[in-house]
């Protein structure tokens, strides 16, 4: 049975009319046979505020020339804005297992809504580039726990026939608002400052925040969990090091500098050391990102599929642009609305694939998904000066199609075998797994376009850039075809 719980005045819960209470044991119920209101409720609030927080991850992409200019920085310093939104990410997600195991639903939302807001209102009128730096990592913050609330309630209350027409709502979220925010950001930058790119997105935060406050009710029972410091630690040197060390290889004329290696080296030795301490962790039930969730096969290959497609969706949102703006000489506003068809499409396929997948299963649809994403990315290698932005469009439409068909099955396959204890775990491993890719993605075809440029001119190092992405989109056709349709853990166990 599930257990709903409502707030009292006092801030304790109590099981909503009709439910059931269970034990307290931490474990998120299973989900019912059928969606009640408050769980519709609970889900739409959790959309619109994820939608919300995610638009911004990519909102600066378009604005970083502007930045530049505004702020006085070169190039690589004005790209930590982005890069160091993913890192900020990518470190506070694997906490978030513990976060949602030992908070209510609202005081994780309070506190995810009200990192956002705040550091949106600190952008708005920050001085300088530091302060707004430091802005947009009190941003990530919010933004990286609001993504595993929303997963892992949508495992709870959603009935497993259900999962994948749910899911295809949420990819609108992951997948569609990345890819609107440089058209958000070229349509502000036309009119307005820089800075009213947060000052349009802090009433609708704001909004967010008290529309689940009214209306947000808790989702089942906290518990007291230990948090091990150590590992919080080590993810910023692993998670950190990596993305940092890949951003720097291409940085200089003359290769790869003492500072890049380094930065690799100490983040795969402290990757490293963080898988062992939450291996050792899982013996004492009390690990910071328990890995058992990889002991599901499906689990593992979505993981692998999600990294790949993320690699390309960031890739792709940076790339274009540059292309757009460096090589065509389009401006913001003409770039945003370039890009729009292809966020639109992504948006209104994401309900009808997932309708599709409770037919038919992953198999079909990621296939089809991969095979479309590496031809639309070689075409994309393909692009020179003279190539007609009508085309680079369609090429646009084509490749978010392929993720549309890639973003549903993946997480609906990979986290449906999950036993309730590994929901947030797995929902956290997934969501970490996506900003470190993201980021590794968008640093390094950035680093082979600046090098190549540098010798060859923009062209060569645009289509050296998209036929790195191409290659790697290839591993995504080997996975796609592994995935099978998985059992919820209600069901069985056989998915492993």
């Amino acid at each position: 049975m599930s257990t709903e719980v409502s707030p009292t005045a006092g801030g304790q819960s109590v099981p909503v009319a009709g439910t059931v209470a269970e034990p307290r044991t931490g474990t998120p119920p299973a989900a019912p046979e059928k969606m009640s209101r408050e769980s519709v409720t609970i889900i739409s609030t959790l959309l619109v505020a994820t939608f919300v927080v995610i638009l911004n991850e990519t909102i600066m992409n378009v604005a970083l020339q502007r930045l530049m200019v505004d702020l006085r920085v070169d190039a690589p310093t004005v790209q930590w804005l982005s890069t160091g939104f993913m890192l900020t990410m990518a470190v506070v997600i694997p906490t978030t297992g513990f976060i949602l195991q030992s908070l209510t639903t609202r005081a994780v939302f309070m506190l995810a809504m009200g990192l956002f807001a705040g550091g949106t209102a600190l952008a708005a009128v920050a001085p300088g580039f530091e302060v707004l730096l430091l802005a947009r990592i009190v941003q990530a913050g919010g933004t990286a726990i609001m993504l595993p609330l929303l997963m892992t309630t949508i495992l709870t209350l959603v009935p497993l026939a259900k999962r994948g027409a749910v899911m295809g709502n949420v990819s609108i979220a992951i997948s569609v608002a990345p890819a609107m925010g440089p058209t958000v950001s070229g349509l502000i930058l036309e009119h307005f400052t820089w800075r009213f790119m947060f000052v349009f997105v802090l009433p609708v935060a704001l909004a967010a925040l008290a529309i689940g406050a009214k209306f947000l009710t808790n989702v089942g029972e906290a518990e007291k969990t230990k948090l091990d410091f150590f590992s919080v630690l080590l993810t910023v040197p692993a998670f950190g090091g990596l993305v940092y060390g890949l951003s720097q290889i291409g940085g200089g004329q003359s290769g790869p500098g003492a500072a890049a290696i380094a930065a690799l080296v100490i983040g795969v030795a402290a990757l490293a050391v963080f898988v062992l301490r939450q291996v050792r962790l899982q013996k004492a039930a009390a690990p910071l990102l328990d890995l058992r969730a990889f002991n599901f096969r499906m689990f593992t290959v979505s993981v692998l599929l999600m990294v790949v497609a993320m690699m390309a969706l960031f890739g792709g949102v940076i790339l274009l642009p540059l292309y757009l703006q460096e090589v065509r000489g389009l401006g913001s506003l003409e770039t945003g609305l370039a890009l729009l068809p292809g966020g639109l499409a992504m948006g209104l396929l994401g309900p009808v694939i997932g309708r599709a997948f409770d037919k038919v299963g992953p198999l079909p649809l990621t296939v089809t998904g991969s095979v479309l994403m590496v031809v639309t990315l070689w075409q994309f290698s393909m692009l020179d000066a003279g190539t007609a932005v009508w085309w680079i469009i369609t090429l646009h439409v084509g490749l978010s199609f392929g993720l549309a068909l890639l973003f549903t099955p993946a997480f609906t396959t990979g986290l449906n075998p999950l036993p309730p204890h590994l929901y947030s775990h797995g929902s956290a491993i997934m969501s970490t797994t996506q900003q470190v890719a993201g980021a590794a993605g968008t640093a390094l075809l950035v680093s082979i376009f600046a090098v190549v440029s540098a010798t060859s001119g923009l062209v060569a190092g645009m289509s050296a850039a998209f036929l790195t992405a191409t290659v790697i989109a290839l591993a995504a056709v080997v996975l796609s075809a592994m995935m099978r349709k998985t059992e919820g853990a209600e069901a069985g166990r056989g998915a492993h």
